[in-house]
């Protein structure tokens, strides 16, 4: 007696299953991937904003007669794209080393971020301006603290919809 085995086909139906649930792992995998690459972009454009802040607080400590004077206050960063003319070894004005620093801080912002505007607010701090002979020049170089907000497009940090982009805001209190 012969006895026939009722089993054909079985082994196929386990192949394909077993490929089916490989499949559904490999998308999920894909999905985080993706997931990955755009958190790392994110973190990339917030390392670049706090750089490019820690940038001009430094410019801006470095020049502390232009930021009593107001000379860095601006609600319109980045500004027109000009030729930087004071850095060509000429001596420059508080003022004019002011506007050389803003030329070359707006292209910095154009460069590493995407859809950039800026604000710095240093107003208020003294109605008498910059004395370097009174005894305010005794104490640090600027008195007050400044304020800046950096504004950038974000593209894919919603849930909805990946491929819209949102505006991400930087806002610091410093004092130069």
């Amino acid at each position: 007696m012969q006895v026939l085995s009722r089993q054909r086909g079985v082994s196929l139906i386990e192949v394909m299953m077993s490929v089916l649930i490989f499949s559904i792992g490999l998308i999920g995998l894909a999905g985080l991937m993706v997931m990955s690459t755009r958190s790392n972009h994110s973190a990339y454009l917030r390392t670049q904003v706090t750089f490019l802040a820690n940038n001009m607080a430094d410019r801006m400590s470095a020049n502390p007669e232009a930021v009593w004077k107001e000379n860095y206050d601006s609600n319109a960063y980045p500004v027109a794209a000009a030729t930087v003319g004071c850095g060509s070894g000429a001596a420059c004005t508080p003022a004019e080393l002011a506007v050389h620093d803003q030329r070359l801080w707006s292209n910095q912002l154009r460069t590493f971020l995407p859809n950039p505007v800026a604000k710095i607010d240093c107003g208020g701090v003294t109605s008498a301006g910059y004395d370097p002979t009174s005894q305010l020049a005794l104490r640090p170089p600027y008195g007050g603290s400044c304020k800046m907000i950096i504004q950038w497009s974000e593209q894919g940090t919603g849930d909805v919809d990946h491929r819209a982009s949102t505006t991400q805001t930087f806002a610091w209190e410093f004092q130069p």
